[in-house]
Parts: C-alpha cells; structure tokens; sequence
C-alpha cells in the first residue's frame, strides 16, 4: 500500500480533467492510452478500484452459466466477495496453487468441464502476478496461456503489483502482458496513487467492458 508523493498531489491539483463518462476527461484518456500502449494492447478502460476492474473483465469474458478457473489462494477467488457469482451469475472454480504460486497445467487441464450439461461451461482463466509478495516466472504465466487456448479458454491477469512482477522478472510489461487477453493494472500499489485501475484489452471488447463498468457503478 503506498501514498502519493507532494509532487503526485500537486500534479492532481493542477491536472486538466473532464467527464469520464462522456470520455471528455483529457487525462483519464491520456493515462488509458499510455497504460493499453505500454502493454501492448488495443485499448484501456480506467476503473475506480482493482474489484471493479477484475469484474468488469469477467463479465466481458463469461455469461451466466458459464466459470471462470482461478488459483484457490488468488484475489479474485478469496478476496472479492464472490462477486462474479453473485452479480453475474458466473461460477468460480478454484484450483491449487503450486508453490511458487503459479497454475500448472496438469490441474488447469483437469479443471475444464466436459461439454455436459449437468456442469457449467469452462470460459475463463483467471491468473495473477504478484501472488503474496511473490512473482510468478513468464515462462508458467506463459504455460497457463497456453494450456487455457488448448481449451478455447479466455485469459484474464490480475496484475494488481503489475509493475512489482515485471521489475522482479526484468521483463517489459508488454512481455508480461502477453500471458494474457485482458490485464488488470492496480494504480494505487507501487505507483502510488490514491485510488483506481486501469483494465488493458483488445479492442473489440472495450465497448463491453465499458458497458459492464457503468453497471458496477460507473467511471
């Protein structure tokens, strides 16, 4: 958890700033292009809290009925109130970790429903990076991907500490951003600011995650 810097406070207070909503706020837009360019995706869609964000994103990935298969000890499972469940209709299914915090592929593998309907369909997988102060090796994050399109499975990234994994890994965010469709960065982590996110994705899914942010409250 960090604060913002004086230099942060007066840069707020002087900032040119519009209606988020209309998409008339010159330096929401600016910062949602910086963030989509610098990991080399399409769009960015500015959140008011990292919950929102990673909500947003599943319900632009699944419909109801549909799961998402995440790590049982990863934010979106433990620490978001079963929010996809309960506003979406979404289910989670949760998988062991390894211990370098990473999802390996044997148990993603294992975790995707057969094609019956007495289960929900598999749709997404849900990564993160950094897990508990740890980051998480491209080459697994890379894997994971990997075995979710074995399966048509989208790939979404809590990358709340985004920016702590990839100066652990020395690698560009573009590198790690890679490992997945959409990506979740967290503004107030490391870079200090008071609040918000940013949800980095490909273009044709922007309207409808913008669509699903004015449900879930809004810009």
């Amino acid at each position: 958890v960090t604060k913002p810097s004086a230099g942060m406070r007066s840069a707020m207070a002087d900032a040119e700033v519009g209606d988020d909503v209309y998409g008339d706020d010159p330096s929401i837009n600016r910062l949602e292009k910086i963030v989509a360019e610098r990991l080399g995706k399409e769009s960015g869609i500015f959140m008011t809290s990292g919950t929102q964000s990673n909500l947003s994103a599943i319900l632009t990935h699944c419909a109801r009925g549909e799961e998402v298969i995440v790590g049982n000890q990863y934010h979106v499972f433990i620490d978001e109130a079963a929010g996809a469940s309960v506003l979406g209709g979404v289910a989670l299914a949760p998988i062991d970790i390894d211990t370098d915090k990473s999802l390996n592929s044997e148990k993603i593998s294992a975790a995707v429903k057969p094609d019956d309907p007495h289960c929900p369909i598999s749709k997404l997988l849900s990564m993160e990076n950094t897990v508990s102060g740890k980051a998480i090796p491209l080459k697994k994050m890379q894997q994971a991907k990997e075995t979710a399109r074995k399966f048509s499975l989208s790939t979404h990234l809590d990358g709340a500490r985004f920016f702590n994994a990839t100066t652990e890994l020395n690698c560009s965010a573009a590198d790690l951003s890679d490992c997945a469709d959409t990506v979740s960065v967290c503004l107030s982590k490391g870079l200090g600011s008071p609040a918000g996110s940013v949800l980095a994705l490909p273009k044709e899914l922007s309207n409808k995650a913008r669509r699903w942010r004015k449900m879930l409250g809004g810009a």
